[in-house]
């Protein structure tokens, strides 16, 4: 099936977006972000089969990029995770959980609690998924440019987590060698500034504007809306 499957090119890698039928579901778990869901899902040549999955509402990260004495950085942030057991680099981040909150919007109010910044160009930089399988957290990657700081007023309090972060701007080359290096375990901090470095040299002409469509995104939500027992 390997050597002999079909050939094709960027065209053909496009995702499809549609569901298979969802028999009977249930929530076996409800915890302070997110639920495990259990599925009965219809297949149909694969059978009926019996899948637990996260459901998250979706998380927005940060690529902060300024240039210092004409190098390019990215503000990297170190932060404590307990269920990593570590201080891990990652993006400035956070949750979807505003209810219509557009998402860059969602991402400009993260990056100015977290590190005290605003930005003045908004693009979408990347798309991802945590792990489609199991845990399908739909994370968008922002490229945010033209920064200036959050005036001393208007600062976030910054409670838990949050009070053990630790900022550094890094050229964005140390930060993909750091990154290749296994010196960076975030996924969302691996994947931005790898796409970050691609991105840049193919002259920023990948960027989508920070309101593109975002599919994935939205299947979470219908699949969520639509289970026949709720949520």
């Amino acid at each position: 099936m390997s050597l002999s499957a079909p050939r094709g090119g960027l065209v053909d890698v496009v995702e499809d977006w549609t569901t298979a039928p969802v028999l009977e579901s249930e929530v076996p778990f409800s915890g302070l972000i997110f639920n495990v869901r259990r599925d009965r899902v219809d297949l149909g040549d694969g059978g009926v089969v019996v899948r637990d999955y996260v459901q998250h509402p979706g998380a927005v990260a940060v690529v902060a990029l300024q240039p210092f004495d004409g190098v390019d950085h990215v503000l990297l942030i170190r932060q404590y995770r307990h269920a990593s057991r570590g201080h891990v680099w990652e993006l400035p981040a956070g949750l979807l959980d505003v209810s219509g909150e557009p998402h860059w919007q969602a991402a400009a109010r993260e990056l100015a609690e977290e590190v005290d910044l605003v930005a003045g160009q908004w693009d979408v930089l990347i798309d991802e998924l945590a792990s489609a399988g199991a845990f399908p957290e739909p994370v968008r990657i922002f490229l945010a440019r033209d920064l200036r700081d959050v005036s001393g007023e208007h600062r976030h309090e910054r409670r838990a987590e949050e009070l053990t972060i630790r900022p550094l701007w890094v050229p964005l080359d140390d930060a993909h060698e750091a990154a290749l290096a296994a010196r960076i375990s975030n996924s969302a901090a691996l994947i931005g500034v790898l796409a970050a470095q691609a991105a840049r040299a193919e002259g920023w002409a990948t960027l989508r504007p920070k309101d593109a469509p975002w599919p994935a995104w939205e299947a979470q939500r219908a699949g969520g809306e639509s289970s026949p027992r709720g949520s």
